[in-house]
């Protein structure tokens, strides 16, 4: 019997990235099943969905099997800033290989097409500006960043040798620099930093002396290519870099913040911490050709949203 919805799973649903997923599959006319231990997840950021009849809500941790039926599954589960993956380094290398092996195994019992949340860590501190899809990356394997880095580059593997050994229909995609509305306040990434620190007046922090660069990628435009790699046939596998190759300073950044939020707050420098990328740009030109996709948000333009939001969010006047 023919289904008239597809059934979707989201792992990480109540993340960042997981619950704008969530929102859009559900407008396009997905059945969506949310899976989120809320480690880092939070009920918030779902909870417009909940009265959704075609939306469910599970509790559970993907180190662990799943026992399911759906069409499609994207892999979004595990910490993804450095203070929340560092806080148990151990269980951010279980969530990335053992969550990756159990989904894995999942979408090879339901000969499911299944979207890995891979990051552009896997490039390290990169040797090669901007980076491409075919560079191997400078990782530091013992580092206090290689749970995270080292889990991702081992979920890649696993995900391509699934592929090859067993013919499953993958996507990886790398993500560099998300922003905007659903971010934690406290999770260090320096966009939320940068507009919460200068929404209380508090001195905003910059690591090293701020010349370090990144380019910032807003949350709708992150997930349209997301949407579109699955939508997409064999040529869109990847791993494919998704994000935005508008690069800045971190200080230009700060700067940018302070005058959007009118605030007074002071800049104050501190060390930079150990294996913190200096560069980071993604070269999307793989995905321009195979998805047709780029970024269309301004900077300026997702900072004032998510500005908005996190005023909202956290009762700032």
């Amino acid at each position: 019997m023919k289904r008239l919805r597809k059934r979707c799973l989201v792992t990480g649903g109540a993340g960042f990235l997981g619950s704008h997923l969530c929102k859009r599959l559900l407008n396009d006319g997905y059945d969506v099943l949310c899976v989120d231990n809320f480690y880092t997840g939070d009920k918030a950021n779902i909870l417009p969905l909940l009265g959704n009849p075609h939306f469910e809500l599970m509790r559970h941790d993907v180190t662990f099997p799943l026992y399911v039926e759906v069409d499609e599954i994207y892999n979004l589960a595990c910490p993804a800033s450095p203070i929340h993956y560092q806080q148990d380094p151990v269980q951010t290398t279980k969530t990335s290989v053992h969550g990756a092996i159990n989904m894995l195994g999942l979408a090879k019992r339901l000969r499911a097409r299944i979207f890995q949340a891979s990051t552009s860590e896997v490039y390290g501190d990169p040797a090669v500006h901007p980076q491409t899809e075919d560079y191997h990356g400078n990782v530091n394997p013992i580092g206090p960043r290689a749970c995270y880095d080292e889990g991702k580059r081992c979920a890649e593997t696993l995900f391509f040798d699934y592929h090859r050994q067993h013919g499953l229909e993958i996507r990886v995609a790398r993500i560099f620099n998300t922003y905007g509305p659903h971010m934690y306040p406290d999770d260090g990434r320096v966009v939320s930093n940068f507009i919460v620190q200068a929404l209380r007046g508090d001195p905003i922090t910059l690591y090293g002396d701020g010349r370090q660069t990144r380019s910032f990628c807003y949350v709708d435009d992150l997930i349209e290519g997301i949407v579109r790699m699955m939508r997409t046939g064999a040529e869109a596998v990847g791993p494919m870099n998704l994000g935005n190759p508008v690069e800045i300073t971190v200080a230009e950044l700060a700067n940018r913040v302070v005058a959007l939020t009118s605030s007074a707050s002071p800049i104050v420098y501190r060390p930079l911490p150990a294996d913190d990328p200096m560069q980071r740009q993604p070269n999307i030109d793989k995905a321009r050709q195979v998805l047709g996709w780029e970024p269309k948000v301004a900077l300026d333009d997702g900072l004032r949203a998510t500005i908005a939001y996190f005023r909202a969010a956290l009762a700032f006047p």
